[in-house]
């Protein structure tokens, strides 16, 4: 993994409301040692309240108040964690938690086991996919009470600690009991990575945390071994992480000496983040997937990439946030995330949105871009001629609102009708999928013992979905011939998805889904075509 300027300064930055270290002194220090009339006038109200006050008071409760309220007041980024929070808000991003090692899902109010991670505890003790867990230290565990919170709160202990769970295991009369060594177990940045197309490589980044570089290396070298030439980078969705992971993703596309991103703010000076001379993947075809749900650190690697013509960027237009967060410790250990800077892409451009009618508003931009028909007609975009920038080549970019693309793809969504969101809304592909595996393991893992098997014949006929619908229809869900009918395909692919992954992993789910994907496809073609990198005179 490149080790680059920002993390030789031993500085971790985290965007998308998530930290940034630099070490410098706490709130607390600087407010002992600089008081200001405000922070003496709410002393004296909290002074007055609990001298004067008709009732008793919980001061902790009502300081953490005003801390939230003046925060949401500053930006929609700043923010106060509680100290039983840090952790878990830290968790997601430090690449590992502490557990038993399964991907779990709640079945007809039933933990059942997705997959054991592999090599971790659970996976050594032999529990299989599709067991389902009934009783946690002699607790039974199932019926309404069971949540995805609930689990984490009774699986997830310290390292070394041990919980004891009991397991029904289809052909098994009896429950069998696991006592389990809990141990550190790993959160995947990459939910998939694999060859899409001869020489096109396809990989899917969820977020930037600790871990995604390696991960990163690891892919893009076993696929740059089974013959990748071009990379689709899928960055849907993905709202960003720690910026040296967004920096560190960049240096491996550009050559060196490249301004990959810079920071400043009022009371923070500029400050420059440049590529170094080694990367993984400097030539070759590029090509960024984003959405309007991707954000910070997605948008620091997407206009990286544009300013300098290094790939192109497809979809729609990014999220729109430019902001810098960095932690500060509180006395009790709690923690304030505070807005501290601006980033800026190489071509001096900033694409935070406005914020200055509050955080509500800021908050209800994607159903503005849904009533003004952004996300099906660029045209409708439209940017004054003062948040214009150029590439490296002098094609046009905008700043102000997020990235965007090169390539616009349209969302489509004659697919989403209420029949399929009331599927959705009560889990029944999931619960049909859940059932569908655990009756007919034995015969799916014979009759397909490989991926690329059950990908060619596995077919989802008449008959399946008769089944489907009858399920469907005692979880009240009727179906609506003419809704199914656009539908249908969407459907069909998420069930038999959904079997690749319990039978699999999330990779083959992936390998099922994207076939139907039509932005995927869009983003296939591109690669695959070199018009449009010659038309816009970008690398290839």
């Amino acid at each position: 993994m490149i080790i680059n300027n920002i993390m030789q300064k031993n500085i971790f930055f985290l965007l998308a409301g998530f930290l940034l270290f630099q070490g410098s002194p706490s709130f607390s220090q600087n407010a002992r040692q600089n008081p200001t009339s405000g922070i003496k006038k709410y002393d004296a109200v909290m002074q007055i309240i609990k001298f004067a006050y008709v009732d008793t008071i919980n001061e902790e409760k009502l300081v953490e108040k005003a801390i939230i309220e003046t925060l949401k007041d500053l930006d929609p980024h700043s923010m106060y964690i509680s100290k039983k929070d840090v952790q878990k808000a830290n968790e997601p991003l430090e690449g590992n938690f502490d557990g038993i090692g399964v991907q779990f899902e709640i079945l007809r109010d039933t933990i059942t086991v997705v997959h054991p991670v592999p090599g971790g505890p659970s996976e050594k003790l032999g529990i299989f996919s599709g067991d389902k867990i009934i009783k946690i230290e002699g607790e039974v565990v199932t019926g309404k009470k069971v949540t995805n919170q609930f689990v984490l709160d009774h699986l997830r202990g310290k390292r070394g600690t041990k919980v004891t769970v009991s397991i029904y295991r289809k052909g098994k009369k009896d429950l069998l009991d696991f006592t389990i060594v809990r141990d550190k177990i790993p959160i995947n940045s990459i939910d998939a990575a694999y060859m899409i197309k001869p020489g096109i490589g396809y990989i899917n980044l969820n977020k930037f945390a600790q871990t995604s570089m390696q991960e990163f290396t690891e892919a893009t070298a076993r696929l740059k071994s089974e013959g990748m030439k071009s990379l689709i980078l899928d960055l849907r969705n993905n709202s960003g992480g720690y910026m040296g992971t967004a920096i560190e993703l960049s240096d491996e596309f550009l050559g060196p000496g490249k301004v990959i991103v810079y920071t400043q703010g009022v009371r923070s000076s500029r400050e420059d983040f440049y590529s170094t001379a080694k990367g993984l993947f400097e030539s070759g075809k590029l090509v960024i997937m984003i959405n309007e749900n991707s954000a910070s650190a997605s948008e620091i690697v997407s206009g990286a990439i544009q300013d300098w013509d290094r790939g192109l960027i497809v979809g729609r237009r990014s999220f729109g946030k430019g902001l810098v967060q960095r932690p500060f410790q509180l006395p009790d250990s709690s923690q304030m995330r505070l807005t501290t800077a601006r980033y800026y892409n190489p071509s001096g451009k900033c694409i935070q949105k406005s914020y200055t009618e509050g955080v509500d508003k800021y908050y209800e931009d994607f159903g503005n871009r849904v009533k003004h028909g952004e996300l099906v007609h660029p045209d409708s975009i439209k940017f004054p001629d003062s948040l214009k920038y150029f590439t490296s080549r002098k094609r046009v970019v905008y700043g102000g609102g997020g990235i965007m693309p090169d390539v616009f793809i349209p969302w489509d969504s004659t697919p989403i009708t209420d029949y399929y969101l009331e599927l959705r809304r009560k889990n029944v592909i999931n619960t049909f999928v859940g059932d569908y595996v655990d009756k007919n393991r034995k015969s799916l893992n014979l009759n397909y013992p490989k991926f690329s098997v059950f990908d060619e014949k596995f077919k989802i006929d008449d008959s399946f979905m008769n089944g489907f619908f009858s399920w469907a229809e005692k979880e009240g869900v009727k179906k609506d011939e003419k809704q199914y009918a656009l539908s249908e395909q969407l459907i069909k692919f998420q069930i038999k998805g959904l079997i690749a992954q319990k039978l699999w992993d999330i990779t083959e789910m992936y390998r099922v889904i994207n076939q139907y994907d039509e932005e995927v496809l869009k983003a296939i073609e591109v690669a695959e075509d070199d018009t449009l990198f010659r038309k816009l005179n970008v690398d290839r």
